[in-house]
């Protein structure tokens, strides 16, 4: 995925409508007037949300004889969710070192070694 893709991806899902618009066309295409429902905003604006998803690639428009559906895209998701898991591997990756060295750390205080002195007392 080329930068510029992934930016307009984030940028878009940086907003609560668009994310809240995403969640409700992944459950199946709407027009226009159908996702303007729930929000108390007016249609303009919410076409402008669907002009921001529709450059990032998340959502597509079709014809249906005078409606226009919109429905999801999920190339975009997906290639979001691979560029973020190559990160979480990553950290998961250095929070088992930090865990395993945390075990060594708690083992030595409950049996701190005998130096030599108290031994040979």
């Amino acid at each position: 995925m080329s930068s510029l893709n992934l930016d307009a991806t984030f940028a878009a899902l940086a907003d609560p409508t668009r994310r809240a618009i995403l969640a409700r066309l992944a459950a199946g295409e709407a027009s226009v007037m159908e996702l303007a429902e729930p929000f108390d905003m007016s249609q303009p604006a919410i076409s402008k949300h669907l002009k921001v998803l529709e450059r990032a690639g998340l959502i597509s428009r079709g014809r249906d004889a005078q409606r226009r559906p919109c429905r999801v895209e999920m190339t975009p998701l997906l290639e979001a969710t691979d560029w973020l898991e190559k990160y979480r591997n990553t950290l998961e990756s250095s929070f088992q070192r930090l865990d395993a060295l945390l075990e060594v750390m708690k083992a030595k205080e409950k049996n701190p070694r005998k130096t030599k002195s108290e031994g040979e007392n």
